[in-house]
C-alpha cells in the first residue's frame, strides 16, 4: 500500500529526523508506528546515520504491530525485522540475524543491556509506550538509563505520557535528555515541583504539584516533546458509550452486601492506605463480576447475572464481532465456558484471525491489549465485563477499535455495571477522568462513613 502521510504525520517525521532525542505524544490511532518506521528508514538508508535500530515494546505489540506495519506500506517492505522474543536461545538467534530493526519486549530490556554492556550496538532506540518506563525504580528504566550515553537517537512514543501523575514524567524525560531539563535525580525533581500531601508520620502517601509546576514542567520539555490530539488531525468514527445496568439477583445482592459490610468493618478501625483500599475494592469488584477468589486463589462462582446480560448484548449484536474486556481470570474462564465461540487474545495469529473476521467473540485483558495493537479491522463493538479504575488502560483499550482505519462509522462501547456496587464508583472516576487510586480511597472512606452512620 502506498504511504500518503497526513500533514501532521509529515511534521512528526521531520521532527524525529531533526531531534535525536524526542518524545512523540500522539493519541492511539494516529500512526506513531508508521511515522517512526519512516523516520528510521530514512536514517538507515538515506542519511546513513544509524546502522541498527532497536524497538522496545509491550509483548503483543512486539509480536505483531511493528512487523505488520512494515509489511503494510510499500516504502517499508524492504526493512528486515527481527523479533527478539521467546526463550533465551531464540532471543540470541534473533540478535544474530541480519536485520535493520530488532524488536524486543520491554520485560527483556535489562537482559539485553546485561548481554551487551559497553558494546551496545543500537544507535537508534525507539521506546514504544514510553509511559511504561515511568517508574524510576523499575529494573527496565535503570537498565536503559545505563546504556543511554551509548545511544545516538532515542525516540519515546506514547499516547499517555502522564497516566497517573505529573511525577510520572521525570523518568520518561530523563531517558530522552539524561536529566538536562527536569534534573538528574527523581528526588530533586520531586522536591522542586511538589509538596507532601497525605501522610502518616514520616510516611508520605502522595505528593501535590506546587502552584505553577505543571506549566513550568511542560515549558521545559516543549523543545523535545510534541503532543497532538486526534481531533482535527484524523478522521475518526463516532464513539458511543452506553452503560448496561446489571441487577443482581436477591441472593447475589445479599451476598454482596454481606461481604461489603464485613470488608468495611475490617477497615473501619485501621489506617486506610492505597493497598488496603485496593484490596477491598478488588474483592468487591470480583463479587460484582460473579465470582470471588479464596486465599488459595481458587475462584468460587457466586452468580451468573452479568453473563446473562452479556448473552443479551451478544444477541443484540446480531452476529457482529465483539471484543470483550475482562478484569479477572475467573471472568474470562466463565465467559469461555458460557460462550463456546469465545477466543482469548494470545498472540499475533489471534490478532490476524480477528482482523480477518474469523473470530466472533474475542476476550482480552486491558493490561495485555491496552497499548499499540491494531484491532480495528475486526470489529467495532467493545463490551467491558465491568469497569476498571485505571484511566490509562481504559482509554488505551477502547482505542484499539476507536482509531484511524476503523471502517464502521461508529465505535460502540458497552459497559456492564452491577447496580449498587463499587462498579458505580469506578464509572464515576472514569467519567470524571480522576486518578483511580485517589477516587478508590475516597469511595471506600465514604462507604465506611455510611456504615458508621447506619446507612449501609
Amino acid at each position: 500500500m502506498k504511504y500518503t502521510p497526513h500533514d501532521y504525520q509529515t511534521y512528526c517525521i521531520d521532527y524525529l529526523l531533526t531531534h535525536p532525542a524526542a518524545g512523540l505524544f500522539l493519541k492511539p490511532g494516529m500512526g506513531k508506528t508508521s511515522v517512526s518506521l519512516t523516520a528510521a528508514e530514512a536514517l538507515l538508508f538515506d542519511r546513513f546515520e544509524v546502522s541498527k535500530v532497536l524497538v522496545i515494546a509491550p509483548l503483543r505489540v512486539a509480536e505483531d504491530t511493528w512487523s505488520r506495519e512494515s509489511e503494510k506500506w510499500d516504502h517499508l517492505r524492504h526493512l528486515r525485522i527481527s523479533k527478539v522474543l521467546g526463550s533465551r536461545q531464540e532471543r540470541l538467534a534473533a540478535l544474530k540475524a541480519e536485520a535493520d530493526v530488532y524488536v524486543i519486549n520491554r520485560e527483556n530490556t535489562a537482559w539485553l543491556v546485561d548481554l551487551y554492556g559497553p558494546k551496545w550496538p543500537f544507535d537508534l532506540v525507539i521506546v514504544d509506550e514510553l509511559s511504561s518506563f515511568r517508574n524510576p525504580s523499575a529494573r527496565r528504566f535503570r537498565a536503559l538509563r545505563k546504556v543511554r550515553p551509548l545511544v545516538r537517537y532515542l525516540w519515546g512514543l506514547t499516547g499517555t505520557p502522564r497516566p497517573r501523575s505529573l511525577l510520572d514524567l521525570w523518568a520518561q524525560v530523563y531517558l530522552l535528555d539524561r536529566g538536562e531539563r527536569l534534573g538528574k535525580t527523581f528526588t530533586s525533581y520531586r522536591n522542586q515541583y511538589f509538596t507532601p500531601g497525605r501522610r502518616n508520620g514520616p510516611v508520605i502517601y502522595d505528593w501535590a504539584p506546587r502552584p505553577g509546576a505543571e506549566a513550568e514542567v511542560y515549558r521545559k520539555i516543549s523543545d523535545i516533546c510534541i503532543s497532538l490530539e486526534t481531533e482535527g488531525n484524523v478522521p475518526m468514527p463516532k464513539l458511543v458509550q452506553t452503560v448496561r445496568p446489571v441487577v443482581l439477583s436477591p441472593a447475589a445482592r445479599a451476598l454482596y452486601d454481606s461481604m461489603e459490610k464485613e470488608a468495611l468493618l475490617e477497615l473501619a478501625g485501621s489506617t486506610i492506605d492505597a493497598g488496603s483500599a485496593a484490596a477491598v475494592t478488588g474483592k468487591l469488584l470480583q463479587i460484582a463480576g460473579g465470582a470471588v477468589y479464596d486465599e488459595s486463589h481458587v475462584a468460587h462462582a457466586l452468580h451468573t447475572d452479568k453473563l446473562d446480560v452479556l448473552e443479551d448484548v451478544l444477541a443484540e449484536a446480531d452476529g457482529e464481532p465483539v471484543l470483550v474486556a475482562y478484569r479477572y481470570q475467573h471472568e474470562r474462564d466463565r465467559i469461555m465456558a458460557r460462550f463456546p465461540q469465545a477466543v482469548q487474545l494470545k498472540d499475533s495469529e489471534t490478532i490476524a484471525a480477528w482482523n480477518r473476521g474469523d473470530i466472533p467473540l474475542l476476550l482480552a485483558h486491558p493490561a495485555g491489549a491496552g497499548h499499540g495493537l491494531n484491532l480495528q479491522d475486526g470489529g467495532h463493538i467493545i463490551v467491558w465485563f465491568g469497569p476498571i479504575y485505571d484511566l490509562e488502560l481504559w482509554e488505551q483499550f477502547i482505542d484499539r477499535l476507536h482509531r484511524q482505519g476503523q471502517r464502521s462509522a461508529t465505535t460502540s462501547v458497552i459497559v456492564l455495571v452491577a447496580e449498587g456496587t463499587v462498579e458505580l464508583d469506578a464509572m464515576q472516576s472514569l467519567d470524571a477522568k480522576e486518578d483511580g487510586q485517589a477516587s478508590m480511597m475516597r469511595a471506600i472512606r465514604a462507604r465506611i462513613k455510611k456504615l458508621r452512620e447506619g446507612t449501609v
